[in-house]
């Protein structure tokens, strides 16, 4: 890792050293074009400094709260080069993880014995019109949430649908096609094919493939910058845009819990299909911003429990359910922002996981949109069986 660091700064040192960048401005990052226009890079790295209190909220009484946990941590730090080679029209994404949470090998067997660095790597071929094929690692077409990156949330961190039913990242290949009927009326169109155990494996192929389609709707035309994947009325719309999107997704013979993520099944296992639906709709108008989501999971035969080899033992679970996500803010002109966020969970089965409410409000001054801002959020998780808590986070982010 650290030689691939010495190597990548070297090599644009020379880059930059050797030729012209271009003029950007704070948050732009670092560019530069060849001369004879066959090729482009940009460089940029940003990070997050989180600090987060929880308490526990002891027989869901107001009253009763104890047990403080405190974590102050680099909740985020990537490495990002992008432009285009030999033709606009070929465009590259590399991207690294560089913290702890980035890095984690969770099971040496499936990722080998080096860090989990890598998140994008992948090519976009635009090879006629509205079509463009994409090969490499990169998120999935599913929820919104999940594809808006997190240097552009609305909050401190995603929602908890996200962190149980996002399908993630993995390697394969895409193919969109983005078309406008009429005067605005956008269409874009997504269909995905990967190998359907999540990011940087090296094992090879444990279980099946994993297939995935999207489609999206802006009845209202383009939205600004591509702000129907940016948190926040940051670009504030003069015109009300909308933009619905729906996925489905099957993961054959999932190796992992939730698909491409989660705990890795035994490989005597007897592995099932995991089928998703998400649909989601982003909302602008002014200062005005409204994000929903929902998302289910369910095994092929509705039956979240596999069995060992022999046919006759539970050998686990997979994370099956459904989750809602509504959030709203609005950006007052000085760039300050109040939010509120509810999120539903409701797992299949309770040996699965206990049903929760989350009740956020959260508070955002963006300096320079989402490259320089800080957020800080409170929230109520409200759990069935379990005690409740209670969450408190502050975050710095800077984008260069």
């Amino acid at each position: 890792m650290r030689t691939f660091l010495i190597i990548s700064f070297a090599f644009l040192t020379s880059v930059f050293a050797n030729g012209q960048l271009e003029e950007y401005s704070f948050g732009e990052g670092f560019r530069y074009k060849a001369k004879d226009t066959t090729f482009s890079i940009k460089a940029a790295f940003r990070f997050q400094l989180l600090s987060r209190s929880d308490w526990d909220v002891r027989n869901d009484d107001a009253g009763d709260i104890g047990g403080l946990e405190t974590n102050f941590l680099v909740r985020r730090a990537r490495l990002k080069f992008n432009g285009f080679a030999f033709s606009p029209r070929l465009e590259y994404k590399f991207e690294l993880g560089l913290t702890n949470r980035d890095i984690n090998n969770p099971n040496t067997a499936y990722f080998g014995g080096g860090s989990n660095v890598i998140l994008d790597a992948y090519v976009d071929w635009n090879f006629y019109g509205g079509f463009t094929l994409r090969a490499g690692q990169t998120k999935l077409p599913g929820n919104r949430e999940r594809v808006i990156s997190s240097a552009n949330m609305q909050f401190v961190n995603r929602s908890i649908l996200n962190s149980k039913f996002t399908l993630d990242r993995d390697v394969g290949v895409s193919l969109s096609y983005a078309k406008t009927l009429g005067k605005q009326f956008g269409i874009k169109l997504i269909g995905a094919f990967s190998q359907g155990e999540g990011r940087n494996i090296i094992a090879g192929n444990q279980g099946g493939y994993q297939y995935t389609v999207r489609a999206e709707f802006l009845p209202f035309g383009k939205f600004h910058k591509k702000g129907d994947y940016v948190g926040s009325a940051i670009y504030r719309e003069e015109k009300p845009k909308l933009s619905i999107g729906v996925t489905a997704d099957q993961n054959t013979n999932a190796a992992r819990s939730r698909g491409n993520l989660g705990t890795f099944l035994p490989a005597n296992a007897q592995f099932k299909s995991l089928q998703s639906i998400h649909a989601d709709f982003m909302f602008k108008y002014s200062g005005f911003s409204m994000m929903g989501e929902y998302a289910i999971r369910d095994t092929e035969d509705r039956n979240s429990f596999y069995l060992d080899e022999s046919g006759q033992n539970i050998s686990g679970y997979y994370y099956t359910g459904a989750a809602l996500n509504l959030q709203a803010g609005w950006m007052f002109k000085n760039n300050v922002e109040i939010a509120g966020r509810y999120a539903r969970l409701a797992p299949t089965h309770d040996l699965i996981g206990v049903d929760e409410n989350h009740y956020f409000l959260a508070l955002s001054k963006f300096i320079v949109g989402h490259k320089l801002k800080i957020q800080t959020d409170v929230g109520y998780m409200q759990k069935d069986v379990v005690d409740d808590g209670l969450m408190w986070r502050v975050q710095f982010d800077l984008h260069l």
